[in-house]
This record gives C-alpha cells, structure tokens and sequence, in this order.
C-alpha cells in the first residue's frame, strides 16, 4: 500500500462523515496548547472559532458517551436478567436455545465444558462485580446507579440462599447443599479466577473496601479485616458471607496442589479431592469416588494454568488470616518462573506432576497469558504491605486440614516480596522483546521456540490481545499502542476477534475462527484510554460495542461467534461476558467512575474482578515490635536502569487536533498488513446495525476502527517507511558425491549437513548444498545476522559454526573470510608428569589418563597458589610472585593431577589400564606407545591487540587449519613456536636486562605502575632473530569470567572483556631512539594466576580469529572454528 497524503475536505467519495450538531459545550474544549506556546488573543479567537465550526476535532461529544454507557448497561442487563430468569441457579445461559447449560454429565472428559461448569451458579458469582461498579453510575433518568445496588444486594441474598452463609452450622446449608460441596470435577485455574475472585471481589464491595458511589457501610475506626454487620435494604444483613464461601471454595481446591513440583493438578473434583491421580499422596478411593475406566487423568497443566492464582490466594489469605492460600500461590508461580529456558523464555505447557515442558512453544496468549500478567499485578497488590505470616496452625478440632506446604521449603522472604515478582515480569517482558517481538510490517508476537527463540509459528491468537493493557500498566505505553493497533485492525476486518490470525497467510488459521464473547481487547482498550485520553479509543470501544449488537444479539441474551466469518453463533453466553466484557466496556464510557481515580494498591484480576488488600486498622506498636523491625534487614530493592520502572508522562494532543493515535505516521502500518484497505465494507447498513444512520461513521477501511470519523484524521497525514528488512539468500553448490554423518538427534534440522551441538549452536561440516538466509539488522552496528540455515529458523541467539578447513577455498563479496584484527587466541603449553609416584610406603599411586583437553575454567584459582616463571626480572616481580618455582609447579602438576583422577574415577579401570604399555627396564607404565611421561596442558585465552601510533603488526604466527595439539609427547614448533618466556614483572622501574629481549621470545608484563609506552620503552634494543624478542604479553588485573557482548554474539564465545591497550607514543629504547623493529603487544586478563601460567610456560603461539563478511558487512552469528 502506498502512503499519501490524506485530504479527507477533498475526498468526498472516501469520507462520508455523519452530520454533527453545533457543540453546546465551552468552545475550548479538546483545544491543547503546549506550554511553550503563548496565544494572542486574535489566535485565541481563531482557535475557538475554529472548536465550534469543527467540534469533531475534540474529543467524543459527553452526549455521545452518555448514550454509549447507556447502551453499555442495557447490553449487560439484557444478558444478566434473562440468565437470573432462565438459567439461575444453574451456571451459564444457553442464549440461541433460551434454556440453562450445566455440566456434561453424560460425558466426564467434555473438558471444554466441565473445566469451567462447577454447578455452583457461576455466571451470578462472575457478574456480582459488575453489578457493583454498575452501582457508581452517574445519575440517569433510569436510575442505573440504585438498581444496580440492590441487584448486587439481592444477588448476594440469592447465592447465600442457595449455598449457605459458610459457617458450619445449620445456617451454612442452603438449597443446594453446604457451601460447594458439589460432585464436580473442574479445572482448578478456572474456580480460582471465577469463582474465589468473584466472591472476594464482590465481599470486597460489600464491605466498603473498595468503592461504590453513595454506599458507605463503613465507619470510622472500622476494621476492613473485621467487618461489623451490615443490614441491607433488602433485609439482608451482611456479615462476611462471601468470604466464608470463598473460603469454602479454596479449601476444596487444596488436594490439587499435593504434587512434588508445587505446581497444582489441572483439576480437582470440590467433594472428593483428587482420587484421579495416582502419583499424589491423596491418592485413595472415597466411597463413591474411582478413578474410573479409560486413560489415566492428564497431569498437564499450563503457566497460566498453574501460575496465575497468586491474587486471589493471597487476598483470601490475608482476608481470612490463613496463610496456606498465599505461600501454595506463590511457591506455584516460583515453580514455573524457575524452569524457564537459558534464554528466559517460559513454555505454554507443563506437567504438574513431572516438572518438564510440555512442547516446545512460548507465546504471549494462549497457555501463558495471565502468568506474565500476574507477574506484574502481584507487585502492584503486594506493594505496601507487610512480609505475609506463614505459619498456619490447625484448628482446634483439627478434622480434615491439610496444608500441601508441608511438603515443601519454606519460601523466603524474597519470593514473598513485591520486588521479586517485579523482577520477574521484567526479565520476562525483556525475554518477550527480544525473542517474541517483530518489526517486519508492523509490531507484532511470534510463537518461538523455548530454547532457542527460533520462529515456530506465525500466528497471534485473540486471548494475547491482554499484552498491550499489562503493557500500559508496566508503562511501556508505544509498545502498548502498537500492539493493540494491530488487534483494532483484526477486528475492523472480521467484526470481532478470531481465535487465531495467521500474520503468513493473512486470514483466519486453521479454521480457528471463534469468538465466544471474549474481554481481552477491549480490556486493553480500556487500559489504553485511561493512560492517554485520547478519543481515538472511545471510538475503537464504541465499534466493539455496534458489532458484538449486530452480531451477538438472541432474544434471551448474548451468543458467542463460532465462526467470524459466516456470522454462525454458538448457543453458550460464557460467564465472563458479564464478568468482563461488559465491565470493562462500561469503565470505557464512565470516566468519572470512582475506580477510574482510586488512589489505592486495587488491581483487576485475569478474570475482572477488582481485588486489593484492605490496610490493617493502625494498632499501636510496642517497643519490643519496634525494635525488631529496627533491626530487621531490609529486603533488596529491584531497580535496573534498562527496565522502565516509572510511567511516562500523558501524551499531549497537538493543537486543534482530536487524536494523537490517528495522527501516528505508523497507523496504516497494521491495516496494510490486514489488507484493509482491499476489504469491502460491511458496515452502513444501519438497519443491521440497529442504530440510526447519523450517528454511523461512513468511510472504507483505509481508516481504523469503521467508526472513526474522518475529522480526527489530519487533512496532511503522511505514514512512515515500513519495517522490511533486508533478506538475501546464498545457496552453495552441491556436490552429489559427498557423504557427511549426522548426529542421532539431528532430525528436526532435515539435513545431513548440520549438527545441533547445543541449544543456541549449530555445526555445518559442508558446504555442499548449503542454503543460509541473512537478515541485514539496523541499529548501533549495522551486522547482517543468519536467520535460516537450509529453511530451519534461528533464534536471535542461536549460531552457525564453520571449521576454518571448509571455508579455505572459498571467495566472494557475499561470503568473504576475514582474519580479526583485534582478538586473538593466546595459547601456552604445560608439561604435566602423570606417572605414578612412590609413596613413602613405596606403593604407587594409580595412573591416570585423558583424552579431552583443558580450558581455564578446568582449575580453580582457590584450590592452589600460582607460580611464578623462574626466569624473572626479580625488581619487578617481587609484588606478585613468592616461593620457589619447583614447589608451585609441583603444586601446579598435583592440582591437575587431582582434575584428572576427579574425570576418570568413574571409568572402568580396564579401559585406560590396558592403553598404557610397560617403560622398557623401569618396570612402570606409560601414557601411551609412544615414550613420553607427561601431557600436554594448552590454555587457551583470548587476548586483545594494541591500537595507537605504537601498535605493532602482530608476528606472521598462526595454528595451520585443522591441526590438533597432540595430547601426549612433542608439540611441533609450526604449532607453538615460541618456548621462552621473560617475566618482567611491571616494567616501571628503568631498563630491563639485555638478556630479557636477546635471549627470550616471549615478554610478559603486569598491567599497571606506568603507561603502556613506558613499559615498552624499558625494553631493551636487540637485533630481531629466530630467538629474540617476539611478542609482549600485557596481563591485566580484568578477570576473564565475563563475555563481551560483541564477540558472544559473534560466536567467539568468552572474550576478554578488555579495552584494546593504547600506545599513544611511538615506541622508543631505553635510550630515547625510536624503534627500528616496532614490538607487537597484546593483552590478556586473568590477574596474577595468568601471569604465572605464563611464566611457567613450556610453548606459546598465536592463533589468529577470522568472521564472515558479507558485502563488506559483519555477519554476527557465524561462528569460525579455528580447530
């Protein structure tokens, strides 16, 4: 699609805007004037003027959004009151059928239904909190707010009625038995969200913890723990009832969570726990209760299955003062977060029972959802609060209790902290921008794998359009309005959201195109508004609100879409509708409504319902209390520069503009991607619509949502360049005749030339037939990166290794080897005697063989002191090496020794005593055929090269391709050529000795004291020859545990962490001449236990790095094996 001008005054065929009555309103409103700008009074006039001729430049007319919340309430009412009249007390409506739906009796493993369906009147428990916020209205001439009240009032009447007030008397059983003793088998995420958070939610309104306009039961000196008695106009005295059902509710729930991972079972059934599982320590069989014919109960569950209980836990704790509600939660939400992958990424499913992933998929929607968004919200609600109490004591009688933390750990005060879930939902948000995120076209989540990040599927389902509300909520507002751009263009095309949009192929995936009444966008939408005010998201609401009336509208209620395309509805009204869907449209159009300005620690549950943690009523604090909070330590703080931790500021509208979103240059960005502006328009038939036609926008899909009128689009709108990078794809020849093995578990990678060797790496051994694919990547560095390898993905992290040997013969711009000029790899050589030593009893100790080499990592620096090279510049040296060289490199050979026999005790004795071969005359073994008592020990340390006017080219040394160090006897000189070395110590103090450039190859100086160009300027002058001076090793106090971020992900792996040394003078001799033969520096880190490996040294060499280029372009993901 092509980006121009839009002049909507001269395109009266395109934009047909819908007549609009003068403004009655001041004729300054929706005007903004930036503070820097003063108006004159004649520009005052103009801009008024203008405000009244064009009052669609402001924002929605207060008339309009009075008749939309109007709307709002009569489209919740039409669905509550036919559910009370139909189906109450059963669980949901039927609203094609105008009969109840219950559960699925003659068929038990209907999940779909029985997961959610508990017979406990679900739909009432979900819609009590809409009532109560229904209750805040703005006085009308339909009295919405006091109806709303005593419909709440009288809903709670009714679900005590029928389940009991909870106590354990004759007053907690009503008409359908004793609080939820009901013989239902449902899904435990599901009961917590809807029924323990709608109970909670709804007590919470109901004792004044959370506000109702005009309803204060409370008053002062009140305990919001220890509510008194309220009598109700409906002559219901309200006591706590709810709570005492939530409690109820929860205790059924607890048999899921006896599992030996913390996470709990899918499902439970609320009278006789969980028989179904054979592995739990519950497992029995209760009269009544098998575990029946047939498959074995599935242990699988999801993150947001097993992860997302931890609001409405810890409400009901703190509530009820039982602290095993609250530690279960959070230690399941641990138990997920803790098996996230190396690169941060969660899965969508995993085993309750076992622990491992189930699948290999991590998104944002669908199976991990709500566990990101509790991340986020459990900081929100625990945030002011005290560390929970977490001893739970039995009650007295002590009949039936049970505590599944018993099983476990205590969680520490870190994991009960605020600040840890904080830290959590930033990790997680930066693994999901970094792995999940995608530009291309516009922004947008893909499915990836766990592991690797690689693309797995390009699809974005409708429950991840929650992402850009915790989005906005996490204060990454851009990123939220883009995310949700790409939703409001999803619905524009198909009138709702389909369950899945397949970004690939541009239209509704696998025939997953359902709608059953969902709240998740225009939640979102919601979130949006509040954060910028910007009418743009009335109209996007008030297009929800005309689709779902024209589409989802039955005489008995509202039916779900099973098909957006054809209109086909589903005979089911999902619960949370009401719960959701209609609360979140009605907060939309209310912006006075008290929520909208509640200075309080309240969030909204995964299910909608508002929730917070009444502050304990102040008591006073004794001195003993004081002091041990005094000296208590304060919990660690999270704060971290590169994650947003404050909200920004409300975006300002431009003057005499109405829409900051609808001025965005990147706004058509989503709709070409949707193909809008190819679709025809559906939506000007105001008699399907059921609205008069002038309050109907008219335009074509080229704008957003089909209700936006064409006046808050700017006349001059131009759109920015889309984000298609830049591809290409080299193929090499295939030569038929070569035959390369593969590894066993190389079959998802399909071909014979690649081999997975960790998670993030992948070996080629050919290039016969070798297909890759570059991504050219924009930022700091322009690099190219391989984002496919013969078709299979790569994930942002993941690299491809290539031997050296196989790229020798290649040439071409496209696919160039470059030597590095800047790191190399220093190597040093040791001898270790591995022969068996006498004891003073004159037994031997056991011989010891190895095949595999060792790296820095091998030896711990703690285990034994560093020695120090003999060969020493005494003066110099003294600060960093002490003893005698005989007893550290004894010490040196015990240690490696010790690392040896550590590898091969578990061996079978046989297998290395049978490789060694008898010393001739000495009546002992040897390591191997060939004479030689000791191994070869090579360090292999990356180094850093000089820069400056001093820099030196290195010498032309370099490991020939394909060469390997032998493990045992001589190593050829080519290898390692140089075998002196001169410990110099700092250098700082004057000229070295003579002899310490004639006679040795090799230099190694301590980092500090001086300049770099004093310390060369020490050395002496000497005529270059075979056996002089070659090379100064510089060793740096920098340790080399860490990874330079450019070279990780270059695929050299540890780098140095080191800044190139500067010599910013010449080089000199000690008596002020300049150098003739400049010397060659580079620098290692690694501190005093590198300088004594080096000093120590029996061979060192270089060995060169090399990358790829591709058009004179870094490829950053390649990876060249030196061998």
């Amino acid at each position: 699609m092509d980006c121009c001008s839009l002049d909507g005054a001269r395109d009266g065929d395109r934009f047909r805007s819908r007549p609009r009555p003068r403004s009655n309103t001041a004729p300054t409103a929706g005007v903004s004037v930036p503070r820097r700008f003063s108006l004159r009074p004649w520009l005052l006039f103009f801009a008024l003027l203008v405000a009244v001729i064009c009052p669609g430049t402001a924002a929605m007319r207060p008339a309009r959004v009075t008749e939309l919340r109007q709307e709002t309430v009569g489209m919740f009412y039409h669905g509550y009151d036919n559910y009370m009249r139909i189906a109450f007390p059963e669980d949901e409506l039927r609203p094609v059928s105008c009969i109840p739906l219950t559960r699925d009796a003659n068929n038990p493993r209907n999940v779909e239904l029985n997961d959610v369906l508990g017979n406990y009147s679900l739909t009432l428990i979900d819609s009590l909190s809409t009532l109560a916020i229904l209750a805040s209205a703005s006085p009308d001439d339909r009295n919405t707010g006091p109806k709303a009240l005593g419909d709440f009032q009288h809903g709670v009447a009714a679900l005590v009625e029928q389940y009991g007030d909870g106590r354990p008397g004759r007053s907690g059983v009503g008409l359908r038995g004793r609080g939820f003793d009901v013989d239902s088998k449902v899904q435990v995420f599901e009961t917590v969200i809807r029924g323990v958070g709608g109970l909670l939610s709804a007590h919470l309104f109901a004792v004044g913890a959370l506000p109702i306009t005009g309803y204060n039961p409370r008053r002062p000196g009140d305990d919001p723990l220890e509510p008194r008695p309220i009598k109700w106009p409906n002559n219901f005295t309200y006591d706590g009832q709810l709570l005492r059902l939530a409690l109820d509710l929860g205790q059924r729930l607890l048999p899921a969570f006896y599992t030996k991972t913390g996470m709990p079972y899918p499902r439970v059934n609320l009278r006789h726990g969980i028989p179904f599982y054979a592995n739990s320590p519950l497992h029995e069989g209760p009269p009544g209760a098998s575990a029946g014919d047939g498959p074995p109960e599935i242990t699988e569950t999801c993150s947001a299955g097993a992860g997302s209980l931890v609001l409405e836990f810890t409400v009901l704790s703190r509530l009820t003062g039982d602290p095993r509600f609250e530690q279960l939660a959070k230690r399941a939400f641990w138990a997920v977060w803790y098996r996230k992958s190396q690169i941060g990424l969660i899965g969508a499913g995993v085993d309750a029972e076992q622990g491992h992933w189930i699948g290999a998929f991590s998104v944002i929607g669908a199976g991990a959802d709500s566990f990101f968004e509790y991340a986020l919200k459990s900081h929100i609600l625990l945030s002011g609060h005290e560390l929970p109490n977490r001893t739970a004591l039995p009650p007295a009688q002590g009949g039936g209790w049970m505590d599944p933390n018993t099983l476990f750990t205590p969680l520490s005060d870190a994991e009960n902290s605020p600040a840890a879930f904080l830290e959590a939902w930033h990790q997680a948000h930066a693994a999901i921008k970094r792995h999940l995120y995608s530009e291309r076209d516009h922004p947008h989540y893909e499915n990836v794998n766990l592991w690797t990040g690689s693309l797995a599927t390009n699809w974005v389902d409708s429950l991840g359009a929650y992402y850009a509300g915790l989005l906005v909520l996490a204060g990454e507002l851009d990123e939220a309005i883009k995310t949700n751009l790409l939703y409001t263009a999803i619905w524009t095309r198909y009138s709702a959201l389909p369950e899945r949009y397949s970004i690939r192929d541009k239209t509704v995936e696998g025939g997953l195109g359902w709608w059953p009444l969902r709240p998740e966008f225009i939640e979102s939408t919601y979130h949006l508004y509040r954060a910028t005010k910007d009418p743009w998201y009335l109209y996007v609401g008030e297009m929800v609100l005309r689709d779902i009336t024209r589409r989802c509208w039955t005489p008995c209620g509202w039916a779900g879409l099973q098909n957006v395309l054809d209109g086909e509805k589903s005979d089911r009204m999902e619960s949370f509708f009401l719960g959701e869907t209609a609360k979140y449209m009605y907060l939309l159009f209310d912006d006075s409504h008290p929520l909208n300005s509640f200075d309080a620690a309240y969030v909204f549950t995964t299910e909608g319902h508002p929730l917070i943690i009444p502050k304990e009523k102040a008591r006073p604090v004794s001195r003993r209390r004081r002091s041990e909070q005094a000296s208590r330590k304060d919990l660690t703080v999270y704060y971290d520069e590169t994650y947003t931790n404050t909200c920004p500021a409300l975006p300002t509208t431009i003057p005499l503009t109405g829409s900051i979103t609808a001025a965005r240059d990147d706004i058509y960005h989503a709709s070409r991607m949707l193909d809008l502006h190819l679709i025809a328009d559906s939506h000007h038939d105001p008699d399907a619509i059921g609205i008069a036609g002038k309050d109907l926008a008219k335009s074509d899909f080229t704008f957003y949502p089909w209700t936006l009128p064409p006046e808050l689009v700017p006349d001059n709108g131009t759109c920015s360049k889309v984000f298609q990078p830049l591809e290409v794809t080299l193929e090499f020849a295939s030569n038929a005749q070569q035959v390369v093995g593969g590894s066993s578990f190389n079959f998802m990678l399909g071909s014979q030339n690649l081999e997975r060797l960790t998670t993030d790496r992948i070996r080629v051994s050919s290039l016969s037939g070798l297909k890759v694919t570059m991504r050219l990547e924009e930022g700091e560095d322009r690099e190219w990166r391989v984002n496919k390898v013969n078709g299979v993905p790569l994930g942002r992290d993941e690299s491809i290794i290539f031997d050296r040997a196989i790229l020798g013969e290649v040439s071409d711009p496209r696919f160039n080897l470059v030597r590095d000029s800047v790191v190399v790899r220093l190597q040093h050589l040791h001898h270790v005697d591995l022969l068996p030593q006498e004891t003073d009893e004159g037994e031997d100790d056991d011989l010891i063989i190895l095949s595999e080499g060792f790296d820095d990592g091998d030896i711990d620096p703690e285990e034994t002191e560093p020695p120090p090279r003999l060969e020493t510049n005494t003066e110099e040296s003294n600060r960093s090496a002490s003893g005698s060289g005989t007893s550290h490199i004894t010490e040196l050979g015990s240690l490696v020794k010790s690392l040896l026999n550590r590898v091969v005790a578990s061996l079978d004795p046989q297998d290395y005593r049978s490789a060694s071969t008898a010393l001739p005359g000495s009546g002992k073994t040897s390591l191997s055929s060939a004479s030689y008592p000791y191994y070869n020990l090579v360090f292999n340390q990356t180094a850093v090269t000089a820069t400056g006017i001093g820099a030196a080219p290195l010498p032309p040394v370099d490991v020939p391709t394909g060469v390997r160090i032998p493990e045992f006897g001589p190593v050829p000189g080519s290898m390692l050529p140089w075998h002196t070395v001169y410990a110099a110590g700092e250098a700082c103090s004057g000229s070295l000795p003579e002899e310490s450039s004639r006679d040795y190859q090799v230099m190694i100086m301590r980092r500090g004291g001086c300049s770099f160009s004093v310390k060369m300027g020490n050395i002496p002058a000497y005529k270059p020859a075979v056996k002089s001076l070659q090379l100064v090793v510089m060793v740096s106090d920098e340790e080399d545990e860490g990874e330079d971020e450019d070279y990780k992900n270059s695929g050299y792996g540890p780098a140095s962490g080191l800044v190139r040394p500067l010599l910013d003078e010449v080089q000199l001799t000690p008596a002020g001449i300049q150098r003739r033969h400049p010397i060659a520096m580079i620098m290692v880190g690694g501190g005093d236990m590198t300088y004594h490996r080096l000093a120590m040294a029996e061979r060192v060499g270089l060995m060169r790095r090399y990358y790829i280029e591709s058009s004179g372009t870094r490829v950053k993901n390649i990876i060249v094996d030196e061998g």
